[in-house]
């Protein structure tokens, strides 16, 4: 009995020993912490999940003290290297900068930033911890790398906010310009201000600078059909012969659809015209509170099969080729699918599809990822109940906040430290001019694609009552992404080719997610573009060794892949007929609603 007892305690003090060892395991308190924080912050206090991952970083790197130490011994190299620059450049002498702006930083690109000690010290000092610091939550031990990417991003966001060139006393631009200026660039600088507090946010632009149908969106056509949800223009030929099958373009609802038509020079609605090509466009009605429960199924059939049932009852051709931007293009591939099970082979509408900028996978869709969790879904789905709708400058301040400093804080010094008033420039008043979204379409959008990803599995997804397979698409397409997007990553975009099956060409754009498609013929050229036909297996390294770089814009490619499968040429219609007499002229009225 007394041995069985012994064995007993034993056991019971192995079992003690276990738990307070289990107790003290640093990998579970920082996880019992990290639940508890995630639990307990985000979506109450944190909702859009901002200091939590900032808290999990610190915890991880406490119970991880030998990474933690080999990290201070980095920055104490790079201090000890920046205390030794102090003394030389203190003491008048020469020294090369130990720590350099990152390559797109212009921040400090005023030279005398380098040429004056003191403000060279300031600029070597926050530079120094700046780096150090991004540098260590992107290497976080214990942590995923999409937890890493959030801390990152937020401590990002802080310190671009007290960058020394944002404030009066620590930028010597500002302050050589108020001396030169007597003061008058101070006053203008708090002119500036007023101005944008009266706007209600960091104005890029003037408002007053541009007028939609006037110097923007200002090619002839006319809408020739409205429903409650899209006014479809059609444009008036420039050329006396249009290919018989003609072309319709999806754009996105989260923007007005004059992107792709902002001038006579920079105008794709014009190049079109001037290829031979006859177009119909979207325009997206701006929701209001009453369509809070307008779903993504209405914007399939009262959207885009109503632009390809009034293009082809409009030209009296079968075939429409279907062309989609950013959300436009992601609407258009789940139609494609949708209608590739919905009509038999021989009756789908679409006879090819061009896709720019375009997510179907979303798995890493870029920056936005950051706002992309359920606790901020959570919390944009309880704003957007309450209105019906987001606030397209809740969004536009969102997209601005993935580049705060060129598109904030460059805005901000520019305007109310330095006193210049905004320039005008189209692309960001149309950036500025923004649309909302209704309440039942977004959350449905936001969590679906977003944050289940579940497009690029068949049958996952029901639209319109048919479940969507990527796969089933065998229509030809040319697809482009832009080299520089941080909303939809050429990587990621690439990945269609990965899914739908038929003839495939893809083209990547320098520039960004605005000016890799916005990308007018010039000579001499400005940009350039790599192009490859990709097979179904592809990797987006295997595709970029063999794709053929050209200079110049990828427009003149699309063209010559668009023209021949366009039919044979006949005589330009009107812009009008019986069946579809003129609504409004374009650019129509949609488009003018605030």
């Amino acid at each position: 009995m007394a041995k069985s007892n012994t064995a007993g305690e034993s056991r019971q003090a192995q079992g003690h020993s276990a738990r307070h060892d289990a107790t003290l395991d640093p990998e579970l308190i920082l996880k019992k912490t990290m639940r508890a924080l995630h639990e307990g912050v985000e979506g109450t206090v944190d909702p859009l999940g901002m200091s939590a991952p900032i808290v999990h970083a610190q915890l991880a790197w406490l119970v991880h003290p030998q990474e933690f130490a080999e990290r201070i011994a980095h920055l104490s190299f790079d201090l000890w290297k920046l205390q030794l620059h102090t003394l030389i450049r203190m003491g008048g002498g020469n020294s090369e900068d130990p720590i350099l702006p990152h390559p797109d930083d212009v921040r400090f690109a005023d030279p005398v930033w380098v040429e004056s000690a003191s403000w060279d010290l300031i600029k070597e000092w926050y530079l120094a911890f700046t780096h150090n610091m991004q540098d260590m939550l992107y290497d976080t031990p214990g942590l995923s790398s999409r937890e890493r990417r959030k801390a990152a991003f937020w401590w990002r966001k802080w310190l671009n906010a007290v960058a020394p060139t944002n404030f009066l006393l620590t930028n010597p631009t500002a302050l050589r310009k108020a001396i030169e200026s007597n003061g008058q660039s101070l006053f203008a600088g708090y002119q500036n201000f007023l101005d944008d507090l009266e706007a209600g946010t960091v104005r890029m632009t003037p408002l007053d600078g541009f007028s939609v149908g006037e110097n923007l969106g200002n090619t002839p056509g006319a809408v020739v059909f409205r429903n409650r949800l899209v006014e479809v223009i059609h444009y008036t030929p420039t050329q006396p012969k249009v290919h018989a099958e003609p072309v319709v373009i999806v754009t996105p609802w989260i923007n007005k659809f004059y992107i792709l038509d902002l001038n006579e020079k920079k105008s794709m609605v014009r190049f079109l015209l001037g290829q031979g090509l006859d177009v119909f466009i979207t325009s997206w009605k701006n929701p209001d509170g009453s369509m809070r429960d307008t779903t993504f199924d209405a914007y399939l059939t009262d959207g885009i099969q109503a632009i390809i049932d009034v293009a082809r009852n409009f030209t009296g051709s079968s075939k429409v080729h279907a062309v989609g931007y950013c959300i436009g293009g992601t609407a258009l591939t789940m139609y494609m699918a949708w209608a590739n099970r919905h009509f038999k082979p021989e009756e789908v509408p679409v006879a090819d599809f061009t896709l720019f900028t375009t997510l179907v996978d979303f798995h890493k869709p870029g920056d936005i990822e950051i706002f992309i969790d359920a606790s901020t879904l959570q919390f944009l789905e309880s704003n957007m109940a309450r209105k019906g709708y987001l606030d397209g400058k809740e969004m536009a301040s969102s997209f601005r906040l993935l580049r705060s400093n060129s598109l904030i804080w460059t805005y901000v010094v520019h305007g109310w430290l330095y006193g210049e008033p905004p320039a005008p420039f189209d692309v960001l008043y149309w950036n500025m001019d923004c649309t909302r979204l209704p309440y039942a379409m977004h959350s449905w959008y936001l969590r679906e694609l977003y944050l289940h990803n579940r497009l690029i599995h068949p049958d996952a997804l029901t639209v319109a009552g048919e479940p969507l397979d990527l796969s089933r698409i065998t229509q030809p397409l040319y697809a482009v992404g832009a080299e520089d997007d941080h909303i939809a990553p050429w990587a990621q975009t690439f990945r269609v080719n990965n899914f739908v099956n038929g003839p495939k060409r893809y083209v990547l754009s320098s520039s960004g997610h605005i000016f890799g498609i916005v990308n007018p013929v010039v000579n001499p050229p400005k940009r350039r573009f790599w192009v490859g036909e990709p097979r179904r297996s592809d990797t987006v390294e295997r595709w970029r060794a063999t794709a053929l770089e050209q200079q110049g814009s990828w427009w003149s490619d699309w063209a010559q892949w668009l023209k021949p499968r366009a039919g044979d040429l006949v005589a330009a219609r009107p812009t009008v007929n019986k069946q579809y007499p003129q609504l409004a002229p374009a650019p129509g009225t949609y488009v003018a609603e605030p």
